[in-house]
Order: C-alpha cells, then structure tokens, then sequence
C-alpha cells in the first residue's frame, strides 16, 4: 500500500508541474492594460545588438511576443509562424520583437537551429518579464503578445495564444495602427 501512494504522490506532482509548465503558472500581465505605456526596456539580440522601445516610439507599431524557452515545440511553432510570415511585417514597417529569459547563446542555437530572420532578445536578468508581468512562478516568461502602436501605448494584449495562428492574428491588429 505504501508503494501505491507513493507512485499515486509522483505521478500527482509530475502531472502538476506539467500542468504548471503547460499553465504558465502565473505571469499574465494583470499588471498593465490597453491604453497604457508599455514599460520601455533597453535589451540584447543573440549577437549583443541593442534593442530599445524607445527607439521605435513615433515611427512603428511594435509587436512584443514574449515566449516560455527556446527550441521547446511550441515556442519554435510560434517563431517559425513569424519567420514564415516576416516578409509582411518587415514590408510594412511592423517591427517583431521575440522576448524571452533564454540566454544570448540559447537565443543564437535557436535562431541558427530554425533559420529565424527577426530579433529575439534576452532577458536574462528577468526586468523586462517583470515590468510587463508575464514571469511566472517557475522563472519563464508566460506566453503573451503585447502590441504597441506608434505612441509607444499598449494597443492590444494576447493572453490567449494560439501558436498556429500567432504570426497571422499579430499582423492583423498591428497593421490597423499604422
């Protein structure tokens, strides 16, 4: 009997913290909403480009997609939707942002593993997660989307995210701002 509830005990705590990391566990950017300024953030690319918001305020509509890991199969569904998608967004002045609390190197093998053609940033101290709210319990960044029009506010936050049609539903809201 006690092996039973043992294996019932780890069988419970891995189907939770699969459900955890599947949930998100926390992190769903309660703390902003449409309308308001989106937390300016200064960041590195995978090869230490800088990135800043600030550089984008009164010239383009920004889509911020923050995403749990690199190389995991529904981050690279959602990174590839936008790869394949890139072409609309570049030719029409929308910039894409990829954010994530992966390292500078894990960022590098995932763009040369899937051939990504837009920037992915590193938030390794976790600030940035921070101030938009998305980190969640388990120190990943929740998968949320944030657009941000040309004033530098909060256009429209995704916390419901399908990674088959990310790339198609960003680009439809973000070209109603420009």
């Amino acid at each position: 009997m006690n092996n039973m509830k043992r294996n019932d005990l780890i069988f419970i705590t891995v189907f939770l913290a699969a459900f955890c990391i599947l949930q998100s566990c926390g992190g769903n950017a309660e703390n902003l909403s449409v309308g308001s300024a989106a937390p300016g953030f200064t960041l590195q690319d995978a090869d230490g480009n800088i990135f800043s918001l600030s550089d984008y305020k009164g010239k383009n509509p920004v889509v911020i997609y923050f995403y749990p890991k690199a190389n995991t199969p529904g981050c690279t569904k959602q990174a590839c939707g936008i790869r394949d998608s890139f072409s609309k967004f570049n030719e029409n002045d929308i910039i894409v942002l990829g954010i994530s609390v992966d390292s500078k190197e894990s960022l590098k093998e995932f763009i040369n593993d899937h051939n990504l053609n837009f920037p992915l940033l590193s938030d390794e101290t976790k600030e940035v997660s921070k101030a938009y709210g998305v980190l969640n319990n388990i120190g990943l960044t929740s998968r949320i989307t944030f657009i941000v029009d040309k004033q530098g506010n909060i256009a429209h936050i995704i916390r419901d995210i399908d990674v088959e049609t990310h790339a198609d539903d960003v680009f439809n809201i973000a070209i109603k701002l420009k």
